[in-house]
């Protein structure tokens, strides 16, 4: 019991030492003063504030940053590949994976590196199968005559016209012999450990039908730059972007039953596969392995029809993704995102009447601000069909009392007196329970509405039958983010992601201009429908009256089953959150710590890991920067009939390894083993 007060003390005191800014030493210095009287903690159980600093220089766009993390990283020695085979001859029925190749007029160079980075895999379990595309070149036939004939794993097919990658694809698919299906452009590099992690995620999760794995890219001297680390799998992300690929494996029963990759959408082929497999398997069978298991070249030999064609790739992408959606009986508008405009944003489409809104207001004087939220409500918001409901909680200045007259006389207004200590988890139950609105919307007093659609967009979404709750994307009165969704964890139980990013920031690979799903997000602004609200049972107004009802409330929908997005097309501005400083004296200290130690006794295991921030990365700065502690992931340290667990409805990862890493991809590696 000591052992666990102790460390509910310290999560405490990180949480608390997290929300500081970097620029406020001499707050931290007087935060760890009055925690260290609280909790007779010692500052030097904290981060110290350099670390921050530290963090801040870790850019992930930098290749030189990346590469000096990269080599940072363990990498394999030879007790771990001994270690690893033992586990894979351990494993009770280790999968044939076939890697897919199509080929057209590569380097012989870049060939040959290619597949050489196949058979130098650890796991032995596979077979390659190329398909030349009726290449003009002969070289392309040498190189692949050549690496068959010196091991019968490769097998490869001319192709007697020109298909282009598509086609040529589904040639080297009709080779393939193996349960799982990896698809692999003729010039780039598997990392040696990739069917490896592909077969250990296979062995734990028995009914996964897809896996992907992160990414980065090779220049042309092979040095990795520019990773993509994704979130676990996200439906909405995938409309929007091709978060799969790559490395994608896909499982050939199903991938042969949807007729493979179709002709016409060349150049965004993989995409269109991913919505209709993912379409057709359902999410939970899609597994995503948080490591740069695939290098992606981008110079050094032809450009890829992507790079050479983007307008053309980003129509085929956006007519996937509309018949994906017409599909399901959905007449969704597709355009390009402002800050993204080579992805698509998905513009849900409302019933015809709109459903009425009720938004919920809790108060306690403060005339001037909440005055200027009721106006944006009432007078800059598009959606016809509003029921404004502020709960006021013991007002008293002259102010405010006469701004609820004047409002009362607005027919969708509702005035609720609800005097008594703030607890702002019953206020809302009780607003909510009055409610006459289908959905519902909790908004704080310090919203300022900043265009006319922003409602439309929240409402949207939220009647999606899959979708439990939506956060807005909030700003600070100086245009920098205050909130782009929360992330699980951050600073011991949840902070917001990318909290103080400028205003056009695009977070990593999109993440801030793209709705997307979020394991909580902030009630500040938080639309949901009704019957959502009421089912989970509402905000907890017994052990968090004030601090993370909010993340409890999400968690709670998830566990329920339905989702969290957040979306930047409803964009608003969260004025006093800026200025609002920790009140952590006396009794509302006492009552902070108990909230915390709340939410790490309901929901610790889940605060752990958040599937929708990649363990790669570190998401408390204003940008996202390369994690300083890497997950780890030794597979081969566990007995093999261990590795199999019973899959939740969103089910956390495997245990990861720190990705072997290095500077640089060899760009030649020599033909055959390696």
């Amino acid at each position: 019991m000591i052992k666990s007060a102790l460390r509910g003390s310290r999560r405490v005191w990180r949480w608390c030492w997290g929300l500081m800014p970097d620029a406020g030493l001499p707050l931290r210095i007087r935060l760890a003063e009055v925690l260290h009287q609280i909790f007779r903690i010692a500052p030097s159980s904290s981060p110290l504030p350099t670390a921050a600093v530290a963090e801040s220089s870790r850019d992930p766009e930098d290749p030189r940053a990346y590469r000096q993390w990269l080599a940072a990283r363990p990498v394999l020695d030879a007790a771990d590949r001994a270690a690893i085979a033992a586990h894979i001859a351990a494993m009770p029925a280790p999968p044939l994976i076939s890697v897919a190749m199509p080929a057209y007029d590569t380097p012989a160079a870049l060939l040959r590196a290619a597949i050489a980075s196949v058979q130098a895999q650890l796991y032995p379990h596979w077979e390659l199968c190329v398909a030349d595309d009726c290449s003009p070149s002969p070289q392309v036939a040498q190189v692949l005559a050549e690496a068959a004939r010196g091991d019968a794993r490769i097998r490869w097919v001319r192709r007697g016209t020109n298909g282009h990658i598509s086609a040529a694809t589904n040639t080297a698919l009709s080779l393939a012999q193996g349960a799982f299906v990896a698809l692999m452009d003729h010039d780039d590099l598997l990392a040696e450990h990739a069917l490896y992690a592909v077969a250990v995620e296979i062995a734990a999760h028995p009914d996964a039908a897809l896996i992907y794995s992160d990414e980065d890219k090779l220049d042309a001297q092979g040095r990795r730059y520019g990773p993509y680390f994704k979130p676990d799998f996200d439906p909405d992300l995938l409309l929007q972007q091709n978060m799969i690929s790559h490395l994608g494996v896909y499982r050939r029963d199903l991938l042969e039953t949807i007729g493979g990759l179709r002709l016409g959408f060349e150049g965004s082929q993989d995409h269109d596969l991913a919505l209709r497999f993912t379409a057709a398997c359902g999410p939970d069978r899609v597994r995503h392995i948080p490591f740069v298991l695939y290098h992606w070249r981008q110079t050094g030999g032809a450009d890829s029809f992507s790079q050479t064609a983007l307008d053309r790739c980003i129509q085929a992408s956006r007519t996937a993704v509309g018949e994906i959606l017409a599909a399901r009986g959905i007449a969704a508008r597709l355009e390009a995102p402002p800050l993204a405009p080579s992805f698509t944003r998905v513009v849900w489409p409302l019933p015809e009447p709109a459903p009425l809104v009720s938004i919920i207001v809790p108060t306690r004087d403060g005339a001037a601000m909440l005055a200027n939220c009721v106006r944006g409500v009432l007078g800059q918001t598009d959606y016809p069909a509003i029921e404004l409901i502020i709960v006021d909680n013991g007002s008293e200045e002259p102010e405010t009392l006469a701004l609820f007259e004047t409002l009362a006389e607005d027919p969708r207004v509702r005035i609720l007196p609800l005097p008594g200590p703030f607890n702002y988890s019953a206020l809302n139950n009780q607003a909510v329970a009055g409610a006459r609105g289908e959905v519902v919307l909790l908004l704080n007093n310090d919203i300022e509405v900043i265009g006319p659609g922003w409602l439309r967009e929240l409402v949207s979404l939220a009647l999606r039958p899959e979708v439990g709750a939506v956060g807005a994307r909030l700003l600070y009165a100086d245009g920098t983010l205050q909130h782009g969704g929360v992330v699980l964890g951050l600073g011991g139980v949840a902070g917001h992601y990318l909290s103080r990013a400028e205003p056009n920031s695009l977070g990593h690979l999109g993440s801030l201009a793209l709705v997307r799903e979020v394991g909580a997000a902030t009630a500040a602004c938080l639309a949901m429908r009704r019957e959502v609200f009421e089912q989970v049972g509402g905000l907890d107004a017994i052990e968090l009256k004030v601090a993370f009802n909010d993340v409890d409330l999400c968690l709670r929908i998830r566990e329920a089953g339905w989702r969290i997005l957040w979306t930047p097309f409803a964009t608003l501005y969260h004025l006093e959150s800026a200025s609002r400083g920790l009140d952590l004296v006396g009794e509302k200290a006492l009552r902070f710590a108990c909230e915390i130690a709340t939410m790490l006794r309901r929901w610790d295991p889940v605060l752990a890991h958040d599937p929708f921030c990649n363990p790669n990365l570190y998401f408390g700065n204003p940008m996202p920067t390369l994690a300083a502690r890497p997950p780890e992931f030794m597979p081969w340290a566990m007995p093999a009939s261990t590795t199999a667990t019973t899959s939740p409805a969103r089910p956390p990862p495997l245990p990861r390894m720190a990705a072997p890493g290095s500077q640089a991809v060899p760009a030649l590696p020599p033909p055959g083993p390696r």
